[in-house]
């Protein structure tokens, strides 16, 4: 009885594979490929890093726009921009830029809490950009001690 109901239920986990593989190539399959399509999307950005310069623990809160430019001829959409640690949030539009456009990612560092002395940090941002899909941004300054 039991090896009846384990053969049945390995039965069951393999036939559940298979599906799950199946159905996993037919999505892959339907979706365009953004390198070969005549219209794609591409990033541009001004400047990667931004130095904060030395600032006081006092005032430990100091902020940077990264600007960026959609030279492409599709829609550009910014899927996700993560900062490396919790002191740094960055914030995006979740709207596509169009064209032509220029889009902006605000990056505040919070130095509240932390030991003084020297920092860089990196956000990661993804989009659709046809050659640069990941791109790394960086901020370095130099926390003083409050007196």
């Amino acid at each position: 009885m039991k090896r009846t109901i384990i053969t049945a239920l390995l039965v069951l986990a393999g036939a559940i594979g298979v599906q799950a593989q199946t159905a996993k190539t037919t999505v892959a399959e339907s979706k365009p490929q953004t390198a070969s399509s005549a219209k794609a999307a591409e990033i541009k950005f001004d400047t990667l890093t931004h130095d904060f310069g030395t600032f006081s623990e006092k005032d430990p809160i100091v902020k940077c726009a990264f600007e960026f430019t959609n030279v492409g001829t599709a829609p550009l959409i910014i899927h996700q921009a993560i900062a490396s640690c919790g002191c740094t949030v960055p914030t995006y539009t979740k709207d596509p830029i169009k064209p032509g456009e220029r889009g902006t990612i605000e990056v505040t560092y919070n130095g509240q809490g932390k030991f003084p002395g020297k920092f860089r940090k990196t956000i990661t941002v993804r989009s659709n950009s046809k050659d640069t899909a990941v791109t790394r941004l960086s901020i370095e300054g130099t926390m003083t001690e409050a007196k």
